[in-house]
């Protein structure tokens, strides 16, 4: 096995961070003024996991076009075989940032939400696997695009994309989903990674989306995760967010 396929596969939590946060849309649940939006979660699967943490500004409004920006942290730890050890087991750890100021696009109960910015990485691996392309500090460039849309009262249908540099490497997810007793959003998601030609994961699940407690929504899914490597097997995923 390439080492650097392991590695890789470690980019595809922290790409993945992004794609839970974008579900900022107007309901009775936030008030028009709301201009901050904290989020944090966690996503699990058989050889890695990622924990994550940020906030999204927009100053005029959550809920209405203009200026959105940004910010993320992340640290998140994965295995893979080596193929510069003997095909030993290596752990690698992962520490992402994200900066990306963008701009958001509104109409009626769609919103579209552009990114582009700086993308920090550290990556650290035990053994220290010489065959690895990622060991050391990365400093790249990061888009991404965020897609809500309420087709009706009773549905959603939300896309996410996220693309950088370092690696390069890509990372998608769409999902459809049915309002619930009016509780939470339930229904289907697929996604995948892809670092060019040396790693590819696809995922395909079921998720729950804008499940409300007090102040805080939530947000979850499970799944199959299957890659490149023949590493097929569970995926879970938790996220939560509050709006200011």
């Amino acid at each position: 096995m390439v080492s650097v396929r392991g590695v890789l596969a470690g980019l595809f939590a922290a790409a993945i961070a992004w794609l839970p946060s974008s579900d900022a849309h107007a309901d009775e649940f936030a008030r028009n003024d709301d201009t901050f939006l904290f989020f944090t979660g966690t996503d699990l699967w058989r050889h890695g996991s990622f924990t994550h943490g940020g906030m999204l500004w927009s100053p005029d409004g959550l809920d209405r076009g203009g200026f959105t920006f940004k910010a993320l942290i992340g640290r998140g730890s994965y295995q893979y075989r080596s193929g510069a050890l003997d095909d030993a087991v290596v752990t690698g750890t992962q520490f992402t940032g994200f900066v990306l100021p963008g701009w958001r696009f509104v109409h009626n109960k769609t919103f579209v939400t552009v990114f582009a910015g700086l993308d920090l990485q550290h990556h650290r691996t035990s053994p220290y696997d010489p065959g690895s392309d990622l060991n050391g500090g990365h400093a790249g460039i990061r888009g991404a695009v965020e897609f809500w849309h309420e087709p009706t009262a009773a549905t959603m249908i939300a896309a996410d994309a996220t693309v950088t540099s370092i690696g390069p490497s890509f990372a998608g997810r769409a999902a459809f989903g049915w309002r619930i007793a009016d509780a939470f959003y339930l229904g289907p998601e697929v996604g995948g990674f892809a670092s060019r030609d040396t790693y590819q994961q696809f995922r395909v699940g079921l998720h729950i989306t804008g499940l409300r407690f007090a102040w805080v929504e939530w947000s979850a899914a499970a799944g199959w995760a299957t890659d490149s490597d023949d590493r097929d097997g569970y995926y879970a995923r938790i996220g939560l967010h509050a709006r200011r």
